[in-house]
Parts: structure tokens; sequence; C-alpha cells
């Protein structure tokens, strides 16, 4: 997600900020920026692009002496990604420069108190009202650092920013609430960052920020004020030790496990700002636009290839069930080349983790003069399907690092139930509860990753069989062709996935005690006929492995069960997916895969 990098001292300050900035990158971001002041006179240089491009810009800066800078890589929450939204932020005097992780909810009601003030607004973020309002307070305070924190006393929501006052360039500013921030200290020069991967290279003493913390870094020294207690703040720095791979991946052994246990994070990330239980709402910036399109549509055709397709299958139960509008999921790699009828009230909803997936992208063009409505649900701002939509709704999940999708899964799943209910304009009976139960999700996630133990043993158990069934009804068989999915792309064991109930249609013939199924049997109105499943696979002697709701009473029936919090129905899925995809790493990690980059396969599929 977004970046965050500042520095004073010695050296041309560009340097380590650009530097820093790169190590940021695998966050993911769609525009990149910094300010900083040069023979006292302050400049800023953003565009819409990755990082080395801003570096070309700067050629001629970085061959003198600076003041201090900021810098910033910005993943599009609030407006799209343009260098006119692009941080640093800055005030209409040109004075004061933020940038700005999180969101400050906010924003509307203080950007209107400003304009009511004189003050004019050049972007689309909730970022520029933040010099805005620090200019707005130095005319009532003594001092800068006063503005700052009458400012920051204003702010509601989630938070870490840096400040640059070019009317002062011997200090500047660092703020947090709820979003990483940390200060670095070295010889004679100070650093500031959202990750410590991004100073690793200059020091590793570092301060870590509290909420309601704000810094003052000068070069030599750093000062800490609680701005909600009013007080002082006495903190040493901290020897961090780590090399600058290792904190990328954290105490993970692989990337894969280290986005499967962000899955609470990613489900956040997905509903951030638009899941609203206490208005009851769901607010769908990227919609909006074609909010009375989209009043019109009478049917959605879905196109996704791979996981994304399957998270689509997962969608077509939530939109069909909650909104009552008829889905069709399809391989984007079959779509293109069918000839079937598409009316001006269907809507074609592309899915896609990278947004360069090729056949999605044909899928797309197919239609594009069909005077239909094209939406995307992607991952990569900027990317081709973000640019080719009308509209669409993006995951926020940050990079995935690992080719096997985990956690891009879980927020296309988010996102897709978040349309659901946005669709549903309020009127299933479900409503408000599943509000509050995206709300509640995270936890619930957080409470089935302490299964992993579990799984772990029942991988080692059952890794070296040669094949495996997945089965589900509803919403947990789209689960069951995923789970299929992650086992046969990372530990390269044959495995497919079938709607329970088609058990008797074929795939009972498989079945022996040496093809192991697993059963998805959590607790909703189908539980009784899984089970009636589970018998007849345990009547020919195959071993099963169940994921059930905590509490079950069919374990005894069950070779090995692995248990999910209670949930409702439409958020099992979350839940299931978790799991399996734990047992597939488990599994890979037993066979001595390289879990990572399994073989034959890319991140991004972008040739047909």
């Amino acid at each position: 997600m977004c970046g965050i990098v500042g520095y004073i001292g010695p050296k041309n300050a560009l340097e380590p900020v650009l530097e820093g900035l790169k190590t940021l990158e695998y966050r993911g971001y769609d525009s990149a920026g910094v300010s900083y002041v040069q023979d006292g006179e302050p400049h800023t240089v953003k565009n819409v692009g990755r990082v080395e491009a801003l570096e070309d810009e700067l050629v001629d800066a970085l061959k003198k002496t600076s003041g201090p800078a900021i810098g910033h890589t910005r993943w599009a929450t609030h407006g799209a990604p343009t260098t006119v939204n692009a941080h640093p932020q800055q005030n209409n005097a040109g004075t004061i420069f933020v940038v700005h992780n999180g969101i400050i909810e906010n924003y509307e009601s203080l950007r209107q108190m400003l304009i009511d003030s004189g003050y004019e607004f050049v972007s689309q973020t909730d970022t520029e009202v933040i010099p805005q309002l620090i200019d707005f307070y130095t005319h009532t305070n003594e001092s800068f650092d006063a503005a700052i924190i009458a400012a920051l006393n204003d702010l509601r929501g989630a938070y870490s920013i840096a400040v640059l006052n070019s009317n002062d360039p011997s200090k500047f500013y660092v703020a947090r609430v709820s979003s990483p921030l940390i200060v670095g200290v070295g010889d004679g020069e100070m650093f500031a960052a959202s990750d410590p991967t991004a100073i690793a290279s200059h020091t590793n003493k570092i301060v870590y920020l509290d909420d309601y913390e704000l810094a003052v870094l000068s070069a030599n020294d750093y000062t800490i004020y609680n701005y909600q207690l009013s007080t002082d703040v006495a903190r040493e720095a901290e020897i961090l030790e780590y090399d600058r791979e290792q904190a990328a991946l954290g105490d993970y052994p692989h990337f894969m496990l280290k986005e499967i246990f962000e899955a609470p994070h990613t489900v956040k990330s997905a509903s951030l700002g638009r899941v609203r239980p206490e208005t009851n709402t769901i607010k769908l910036g990227g919609l909006e636009l074609v909010e009375q399109q989209m009043e019109t549509i009478d049917r959605i055709d879905i196109v996704a290839c791979g996981t994304s397709y399957y998270a689509g299958l997962v969608g077509e139960y939530f939109i069909e069930e909650l909104a009552g509008i008829p889905v069709e999921v399809h391989q984007a790699s079959e779509y293109k080349y069918r000839k079937s009828p598409i009316s001006r009230s269907t809507a074609v909803l592309a899915i896609s983790q990278s947004g360069e997936t090729a056949d999605t992208i044909a899928a797309l063009e197919k239609v594009k003069d069909y005077g239909v409505l094209r939406l995307g649900i992607v991952n990569a701002v900027g990317s081709a399907i973000s640019r080719i939509t009308d509209a669409g709704v993006y995951c926020h999940a940050g990079p995935e690092q690992s080719v096997a999708s985990t956690k891009a899964f879980m927020a296309q799943v988010t996102v897709l139930l978040e349309i659901a209910l946005y669709l549903s304009d309020g009127r299933t009976p479900l409503y408000k509860s599943l509000i509050d139960g995206l709300a509640e999700l995270p936890h619930l996630l957080e409470e089935t990753l302490k299964q992993a133990d579990k799984v772990e043993a029942i991988a080692k158990k059952y890794a070296h069989h040669r094949d495996f069934l997945y089965i589900g009804r509803g919403n947990l068989f789209p689960c069951a062709l995923e789970g299929a999915l992650k086992l046969k792309e990372i530990s390269y064991i044959h495995a497919e996935g079938y709607a329970a109930g088609e058990m008797k249609h074929g795939p009972l013939a498989m079945i022996d005690p040496n093809f192991p199924t697993f059963a998805l049997a959590c607790d909703n109105d189908l539980l009784e006929k899984t089970v009636s499943n589970i018998q007849e696979i345990k009547a020919r002697k195959g071993p099963v492995v169940a994921v059930v709701t905590q509490g079950s009473d069919i374990s005894h029936m069950v070779d090995d069960v692995i248990e999910i919090p209670a949930a409702p129905e439409h958020l099992q899925p979350f839940l299931v997916a978790v799991i399996l995809q734990l047992f597939s790493y488990y599994c890979a990690v037993e066979l001595g895969h390289d879990v990572d980059r399994p073989r034959n396969l890319a991140k991004s599929v972008t040739v047909e």
C-alpha cells in the first residue's frame, strides 16, 4: 500500500528518500512524489507511475545539496491516480507539504469549513485538507508546532503523515494514529518511514511512534509529543537487527504464509471507508459515476481466470441471493470466443489481481462496442483493466509476492460481497447483519488462523497422497474448486473440486483408501446433505478431512477435523479459504517444493 519516507541531514535528502521509496515498491502504488527544500526554495515533483520515472525528473536536483525531503508512494483511495492527486499535497501558499497514509474520515466537513474560510482545493484527496488545516491554524497560534497540534486534534481516522514547512527547513514533522510510522536515528541525520525496510541501509536505530504522537525531527535530535494527552514523551531508539530481505518477510519462511496471515488486514483494507456499520451503509466510490446505469442492470456476466474465476463463483451466490440479479460466471479464455447474446442491460464484470490478465482484457475488448456497462475488480491501480472499464472497485490488498494467490482472493470476495450488498440497496433482510459481519470478519479470521498448527499436522499426514477430492455445497462449492487449485499449484498433487451432490454422478468411482476427500461441512441449510455425501465416501473406505463449524457433532464420522468459528453462511467462504490455503501451503512445504515460485506458473498471465 502507500509508503512514506523522510530525511534531514547533511546528504542530499533526495537520495535516501528515493532509495526508501524504491524499497517500499513491493507494497504496490500508482503514483509517487517528493517535496524538498533546495537553495532556500521549496520544490515538489510527482507523477503517475514508478519511482524510477520520478528519479529521472530529479537528476539535476540530486547533484546539489538540499534541506529536508519527504516522499510518498500512493495507492489511490480518494480520487483517481493522477499527478494532481499524488502526494505530497500542499497549502494554497505553497509553503506546507504533507504526505499521508490512511484515511481522514471527516475530511468532507473539514474541507467545507476551509472552503468557507477562503481556501481553494485542487485535488480530490482527503489528504489536501491537512496542509490547508495547518495553514488555517497558523493564523491563530503562536508557533507552527502549535498549529500542527491543533490540526491533528481535528482529524478523525487512521493516518500517518509527514509535514514539511519550507519557511523553517531546519526540521520536519511526523505523526500517526493507527497507521505505522517510525523514526530512524543516524549519525547527524534523521529518517522517518512507514516501514523500517525503507531506511534499513542507513540506520538500525529505530524509534517506534505510538498513536497520537507527533515527532519533530532535526538533523541531530528528535522530540516526541503526545497531542491527545498534551504531554512530552521520552523514548530511546531501539536496535533493530535484520537483513532487508528478511524484513520484507518478517518472521515468515515464505511470502505465501505471510500473505495468508495477512487475511484479517486484507479484509479490513478492502472494507475501509466502504463498510459503515454506524450508518448501515455500503459506499463504493468507484461505482458512483455509473450509479444510474447500475440501476438498469438485469444481468451480470463475470469474466475472470484461475483464482479470480473462483472468487467470481462465490460472488455469483452473493449477488443472486442478496441483490436478486442473475449472474453468470465465465472463464475469460472461453468468453471471448463465445457467441452468446448480450443485451444492453447486461453488465460485464472483470476480475483480475494484476489487472493485466490477457484473456480477461480480451473478454472486455470483445464487448467494447456492445453498449454494455464494463466494470472491474482489480488490485493494481492504473492497470489495463482499470483503464478500459467504465468503473470498478479496487481491492487494496497490496502486493502479492507469492505466485499462488491468497490474499487477492480474500480481497476479491470481500469486494464482491460489498457489491452484492450495494446492489441490494438494503432490500435483503440480511443487509444489516452482513454489514456488521464484515466489520467483525477480521477478528473471525484471526481466530481461524489459530488453527494453523493443526492444519500443518494434518497436511503432513496427507501430503504424500497422489490424489485429492474437494467437495462443498452452496457458496462452499467454489471454495472446493479453489482449494483443489491451490493444492495443484504449489504441491503438484492432483486434486479435483466437486459439488458434493455430484458424488453419485461419477466421482464416487474414484474413492478408495488411498483417495482422501476434503469436505467443507460448515453449519448451513445444506449441512445434512453434505453429511450424506461424507457417509457415501466413508462407506467406500475413503479418508475424509472435514472443515466444520466449532462444536459440530459430525467429528465421529470423519478421520480429521478442522474447526472454524461460527459465522453467517455468507462469511464462511472467507474462513474456509484460509484453512484451504494453509493446507496447500503445508503440503508443499512437507514435499520440499518452492512454495512462492511453483514450477511452470507466472504471477500475471499477460499472454493467451
